[in-house]
């Protein structure tokens, strides 16, 4: 048995104390990979942005906001797991300053600066110990599968899932697995349970099998 650590959902960069920057990411992805591990018999931690979805009753499930929150989270948790599914949707970009009122509206352009968050992902890959393993996520609008092997290689993973911007907030996907040579290893369409389970056996006959060898 394994212990498999799931990052889901969004991360919210707050402007001011009632807004803020996030994306579409709904959790439901991450959501069915911790069932898909749970049903293979493993252990799964999950850090989890703001969602509605519920996650499964077996998973140990940790509430985060911030993308600083999520890496934080994550730091602590992935020494005590065998591999990371990094499902989640983390913003890329935080304010530089973050107002401690309300941003007013005076009638005149606001000009936002933001600052790039650190690399959840990456930093994970940076610190795997021998028999840990690393699975990300890439959604690209354009140059998919060369951006999905230029992020599978910054970010030092074993394997990563290409997906489109149609899988945002939506019950269905498609996706492609590759590996570090840029091979395909998988590809999965329908409902995101069915993709999850999909995913779920290439990591097992791939990374968790072969770790137990």
């Amino acid at each position: 048995m394994a212990r498999i650590l799931i990052t889901s959902g969004p991360t919210r960069q707050y402007l001011d104390p009632v807004r803020y920057l996030t994306n579409g990411s709904s959790g439901r992805m991450g959501a069915a990979l911790a069932q898909a591990v749970l049903d293979l018999g493993h252990e799964v931690e999950i850090v989890s942005g703001p969602v509605t979805v519920e996650y499964p009753p077996g998973a140990k499930v940790t509430p985060i906001i911030s993308t600083e929150e999520l890496l934080e989270a994550c730091l602590k948790l992935f020494p005590k797991c065998v591999g990371l599914i990094a499902a989640a949707a983390p913003c890329d970009y935080r304010p530089l300053v973050v107002e401690t009122h309300k941003i007013a509206k005076t009638g005149a352009p606001l000009t936002l600066e933001l600052i790039e968050t650190q690399d959840v992902a990456a930093t994970l890959g940076a610190q795997k110990q021998p028999g840990q393993w690393t699975v990300g996520f890439a959604l690209e609008t354009d140059d998919q599968r060369f951006k999905a092997i230029t992020k599978l290689e910054k970010k030092n993973c074993d394997l990563i899932v290409l997906n489109g911007p149609q899988a945002m907030d939506a019950l269905d996907n498609e996706v492609e697995i590759l590996d570090r040579a840029g091979a395909t290893v998988g590809q999965f369409h329908g409902s995101k349970e069915v993709v999850a389970k999909g995913i779920l056996n290439v990591v097992q006959n791939r990374l968790i099998d072969c770790a137990r060898s």
